[in-house]
């Protein structure tokens, strides 16, 4: 079955939307993350740590020379319960 263009799922390991090219989650990501886990936001935010923890290691094994980034407002921050 082939990829739809609205999917924006992450190329690892840069963690840029393969759609749309920009950092993921971009905006349409998010917005399909928050209608898929909108019954279940703590499950969202564990899903999103989890990614976080992975993007985090795929960029640092990209360039081990530059100080970790903090990733915390890309991929949690915007779904935290208001």
């Amino acid at each position: 079955m082939p990829r739809r263009a609205f999917e924006h799922r992450p190329a690892r390991p840069t963690w840029r939307c393969g759609t749309c090219g920009i950092a993921w989650p971009c905006s349409a990501a998010k917005l399909r993350l928050l209608a898929e886990y909108r019954l279940d936001r703590p499950a969202l935010l564990v899903h999103l740590a989890m990614r976080q923890a992975e993007a985090a290691a795929n960029l640092a094994a990209l360039n081990p020379s530059a100080p970790p980034a903090d990733l915390t407002a890309r991929f949690t921050g915007w779904a935290s319960a208001r």
